[in-house]
């Protein structure tokens, strides 16, 4: 091995976000996941041990905060922060201290916002290089869902920036009465994401994982899978750019999910001026961006980009279009920001005609505030 293969550092490994409301039944599922022998080769980060109750799963105890389950996959409990406990993993493996892994699952409170997790593994330069998001996996209560997600907003953003979505207890006599109800919540919070029904057994292992695009088995992403975009056209009910309308009354108004997109392949400046825009005047908002670009200084060769709030990743140049769909597709999930206000601002930043459209100073505020930050690079 060359000397420069030598330092090149390993593929990332993707990483797994496991939320869900107290009582959602996350630990059940958590524990269904650490009995699968397919996951021998992950570490699971988890809050508290004795919050979750898997102490039947133990084998074996190793170095303190550290146990080896019976499928062969490594439980850390997370000690001080987060950034520290992913940082540890990496000293342990890269000193020999533990064995190699594939795949890391973060089990979070009831109680967490994953944002500021997401936040975590994209905004540090060095887990950002070692670590991958792969998806967050969000459980919801089919009998008390509707009216947890009404009173509790951090459950609310669980569901918002979920990629797969697992129903729980709708086996439950009482969940036949908020189906409906909690069926359509989700696809106005979320339409993008996948739901699996957890009795049914349809939350596995496959199900679950590999859910993002840069997966390590794969040669050519599964974009159209990733950014499930045929789902927010159905969600459309509306036309071009005007999802259906939320009850301003509601606890989720704030919340938007739509997708933008364009047949015509986009200048790169104008694209990188709208994503600069986007991500410095309201990154705050932006809970997550996932799209598929053409742009035309090499239309055969689309961009994907992934964001969350003001933090994204590089975007990565694919070697070709995955599909025969050559649109640009640009998915949102926002809290607090008008889709009209995202079109217009889009329609600006690429040159588009509209009389609704503004110049980019009326937008922003503030006309010095146009400087790329880099993210076509």
């Amino acid at each position: 091995m060359s000397e420069a293969a030598q330092r090149r550092p390993p593929p990332p490994v993707p990483v797994t976000i496991l939320t869900g409301f107290l009582g959602s039944g996350k630990t059940t599922l958590l524990n269904r996941l650490l009995a699968d022998p397919a996951l021998a080769d992950t570490v699971v980060l988890i809050n508290e041990f004795g919050e979750i109750g898997l102490d039947h799963l133990f084998v074996e105890k190793i170095d303190g905060d550290m146990m080896l389950m019976a499928s062969g996959c490594l439980c850390c409990t997370i000690r001080g922060d987060l950034v520290h406990a992913l940082e540890d993993l990496l000293r342990r493996l890269d000193n020999g201290r533990i064995k190699p892994f594939r795949r890391v699952v973060i089990e979070t409170t009831g109680l967490a916002d994953p944002a500021p997790i997401l936040n975590a593994l994209m905004g540090h330069p060095y887990l950002a290089l070692r670590y991958k998001l792969d998806g967050v996996v969000t459980t919801v209560d089919a009998v008390n869902g509707p009216a947890t997600i009404e009173r509790h907003r951090e459950a609310l953003r669980q569901v918002a920036v979920a990629d797969r979505i697992v129903v729980t207890k709708t086996d439950l006599v009482e969940a036949a009465r908020s189906s409906a109800a909690l069926a359509n919540r989700l696809d106005a919070l979320n339409p993008g994401a996948p739901r699996l029904e957890a009795a049914k057994g349809e939350a596995t292992t496959e199900s679950l994982f590999s859910a993002g695009l840069f997966s390590t088995d794969r040669k050519i992403p599964d974009v159209a899978a990733w950014l499930h975009a045929d789902a927010f056209d159905a969600h459309d009910h509306h036309g071009h750019g005007h999802a259906h309308a939320h009850d301003p009354n509601r606890h989720d108004a704030s919340i938007r999910a739509f997708c933008l997109t364009r047949d015509a392949p986009l200048d790169p400046r104008a694209f990188e001026i709208f994503l600069d825009l986007l991500r410095h005047a309201h990154g705050p908002k932006l809970l997550r961006v996932k799209g598929i670009v053409a742009l035309a200084d090499d239309p055969g060769r689309p961009v994907v980009i992934h964001g969350v709030q003001h933090l994204f990743h590089p975007a990565v140049r694919l070697a070709g279009w995955p599909d025969a769909d050559r649109r640009t597709r640009i998915v949102l999930i926002v809290d607090g920001l008008d889709q009209e206000f995202v079109e217009r601002l889009f329609s600006a930043a690429i040159g588009e005609t509209r009389a609704d459209t503004p110049d980019r100073a009326a937008l922003t505020g503030n006309p010095l505030d146009l400087r790329p930050g880099g993210l076509l690079a």
